[in-house]
């Protein structure tokens, strides 16, 4: 009985260290939810994990195709039911929930020196929550005019350059100048208006969300916070140089009206230069023109592509070794030219192929340096104060049903209601 008792102890020790060491009998498989759509980065995506998986046998990584309509409410059930990936892509302004839930690892001693310091402290910030870093930014697209070249040659105005960009008065000025006979000198595609209000207002000293000595965040709309959201309303229901019905549009709804000439200017992200070089008709000429700068000059907000580990992988030094190896710099551009958009590393930005005439990389590339912070970035609560609060008042006050006041007021006292219940 003695012998048989010590058997089944030694039977079940041995369990115990097969099940804890789970790879013994082969590599290390780690999972990589990708959010790359577009065909370019998909396929750079893809090369880099094959490249990884040849000079990496004791560390293997599966490809996952996941997709940005539905990841935060795809990554939540993950999280809570334990099947999380180990190496996730996501975007900054989506992590604050995850990292303050404790989903996500803290990369502060996995990452490598290299990456911390190729990549800049202000892009690093927008995926620092509390003491801890839970994403490596890495990607990252300014948002820009995008222009009927020919219209804007024929009406003779002054032509924008990051050195020497327009004012947001100045652009109102130029948009009226550019409207009759049916077109409009602006579209402005804002189904989605929060992020593009909050982080164009950055230019004209706006914030918004203000941080108190006992950490809470309170919503406060002050004179910065005002140009912009003021500049669309005017356009739209003073001036008639913004065309009203694109306002519940999506950027890329409005791309068929810029090519028939009905609109001289699109506000865009700098990555739907891919969509316009696809869908343009032969012989349109368009180009890229800086923002409007305001009273910081053409300082914007910007939620970087991020990539994260699971706190939940039991693989974490192995995750942020591949994540290291998927952003060295010649790496890097590959996926930036892939998705049309910025590196945020140091390195991968001066690339010469990101320095280009052609498509106007070089306007997109000179506007990297005044990316910031979008400044809802670490704002607990922010997802649902966009939702209930901010998005039906900056829609109603854009098409005309509200005035500033009503807006300022609904922003205020609605939406600090509701991230008090986040603060307490």
């Amino acid at each position: 009985m003695r012998t048989r008792a010590l058997i089944v102890a030694v039977l079940l020790l041995l369990a115990g260290c097969t099940a804890g060491g789970g790879d013994d009998d082969g590599p290390v498989t780690l999972r990589f939810q990708s959010l790359a759509w577009q065909e370019e980065s998909v396929q750079a995506n893809k090369e880099l994990v094959k490249e990884w998986n040849a000079t990496h046998s004791d560390v293997k990584v599966e490809y996952i195709q996941g997709s940005w309509s539905s990841v935060h409410d795809q990554l939540l059930t993950s999280f809570e039911g334990g099947e999380a990936p180990d190496i996730i892509h996501d975007a900054s302004d989506d992590l604050a929930d995850f990292a303050y839930g404790g989903y996500l690892a803290d990369l502060t001693d996995l990452l490598p020196a290299r990456l911390k310091s190729d990549i800049p402290q202000r892009s690093w910030e927008t995926t620092t929550f509390g003491d801890g870093v839970y994403g490596v930014p890495f990607l990252q697209e300014p948002r820009v005019l995008v222009a009927n070249a020919t219209w804007l040659k024929r009406s003779g105005v002054r032509i924008p350059t990051p050195e020497h960009p327009w004012s947001w008065a100045e652009f109102r000025q130029i948009t009226e100048q550019l409207t009759g006979d049916g077109k409009y000198g602006v579209a402005w595609p804002l189904k989605e208006p929060v992020s593009a209000t909050l982080n164009l207002s950055l230019s004209a000293g706006g914030q918004l969300f203000h941080r108190g000595a006992d950490g809470k965040v309170t919503v406060r709309f002050e004179a910065g916070d005002e140009v912009v959201p003021r500049t669309v309303h005017d356009q739209v229901d003073t001036d008639h140089s913004a065309s009203p019905t694109t306002l519940g549009s999506g950027g890329s709804d409005t791309l068929p009206g810029f090519f028939g000439g009905r609109y001289a200017m699109v506000p865009l992200g700098f990555s739907y230069r891919q969509q316009i070089v696809q869908q343009a008709p032969k012989g349109f000429d368009w180009q890229v023109l800086p923002a409007p700068a305001g009273a910081d000059g053409l300082a914007q907000g910007v939620s970087p592509q991020t990539l994260s580990v699971a706190e939940d992988s039991p693989h974490q030094q192995e995750a942020a070794a591949f994540i290291d190896f998927l952003l060295r710099p010649k790496n890097m551009v590959r996926l930036a030219l892939g998705d049309w958009m910025l590196p945020t590393g140091t390195q991968a930005l001066a690339d010469p192929a990101l320095h280009t005439a052609k498509d106007d990389w070089a306007t997109g590339t000179a506007l990297a340096e005044h990316l910031r912070p979008a400044p809802a970035q670490s704002v607990r609560g922010y997802a649902e104060w966009k939702d209930k609060v901010a998005t039906p008042a900056f829609q109603e006050y854009y098409s005309g049903a509200i005035d500033l006041g009503e807006l300022r007021e609904r922003l205020e006292k609605d939406g600090n209601l509701v991230l008090a219940r986040y603060q307490r």
